[in-house]
């Protein structure tokens, strides 16, 4: 039996379905920006408005303060030549002598009063320097002969007992080691008297008279030079000759080149009449001799 078509009664133009279609698949939801996206481009325009400002700022404190040239040669030379024009520089000597200032101590010696056995005389005044950390102290032998009692007093003003811990007569050196010493105190640079030669500068530091520390420019006036004390008893050899001013008192002090350091102990003056005093020679030991003396290393 032949079926017939079956077809929908709902009226429906020509056309129709098509038209529905196109609608379905080109109506879209309206785009609305969300939260996260909005947030990133507000965060990307303050740091860019920051590195903006940053630059900015650079600039202004670049242009109100410039970053200085560097120097040339021309201009070190410039400021050299400014400060020898206008500052008084300490001279060679000055700086030699405060090198070792403050090793430089006052050596009294004392024996009995025979007046009055309860109180010493002093028999003795001369002048030591610090040579080792502990403040072992380097002399001459005739300022401390015959003691029975010996003081130092160190740059800052302070005193101590010392006691005699060797000595080496024919070379008129003695090594005295005080009970307490300075907090700060530095001893001396010890330096070599081999590239010694006439002419050289020298400065000699102690105490004359007991005036002092006191300081004494010359220069060397020769080398391995020989001295027979006034009264005929001893000879000493090898000596330094020098003209910086040196008078009773200076025994023991130390005889210093322009680098600071001892190269020689002062040990006498040469002075013909009996007034034992300086004359334009005087005559230290030279620092080698004065520390295989006291069975020091060499320096």
């Amino acid at each position: 039996m032949k079926r017939e078509a079956v077809f929908s009664k709902s009226p429906r133009t020509e056309g129709s379905s098509t038209h529905d279609a196109a609608e379905q698949t080109t109506t879209l939801p309206p785009i609305r920006p969300t939260l996260n996206s909005l947030l990133r481009w507000d965060f990307a325009a303050v740091f860019l408005l920051g590195v903006i400002l940053s630059l900015v700022l650079v600039g202004i404190f670049l242009f109100l303060n410039p970053l200085p040239k560097s120097l040339t040669q021309r201009d070190i030379d410039g400021a050299v030549l400014h400060t020898l024009q206008t500052k008084d520089l300490p001279s060679q000597t000055a700086k030699a002598a405060a090198s070792v200032q403050g090793a430089v101590v006052h050596v009294q010696s004392y024996v009995e009063d025979p007046k009055n056995k309860d109180k010493d005389k002093e028999s003795g005044v001369g002048t030591g320097v610090v040579i080792k950390d502990d403040g072992t102290i380097l002399t001459n032998f005739h300022v401390i002969a015959g003691a029975k009692r010996l003081t130092v007093t160190f740059f800052d003003g302070t005193e101590a007992e010392a006691q005699v811990i060797a000595v080496q007569p024919d070379k008129d050196l003695a090594v005295i080691k005080p009970q307490k010493i300075p907090d700060d105190l530095e001893p001396a640079v010890l330096g070599s008297s081999q590239q010694l030669v006439p002419g050289d500068n020298v400065v000699a530091v102690g105490f004359p008279f007991g005036i002092g520390p006191s300081v004494s420019a010359g220069v060397v006036s020769g080398l391995n030079r020989q001295f027979k004390s006034p009264d005929g008893q001893q000879m000493l050899t090898g000596l330094i000759q020098f003209d910086a001013a040196a008078n009773p008192g200076n025994s023991g002090g130390p005889l210093v080149n322009m680098s600071g350091e001892v190269i020689g102990i002062v040990t006498a003056i040469l002075n013909p009449s009996s007034a034992r005093t300086f004359i334009g020679i005087g005559f230290a030991t030279t620092i080698e001799s004065a520390g295989s003396a006291v069975g020091l290393p060499p320096f």
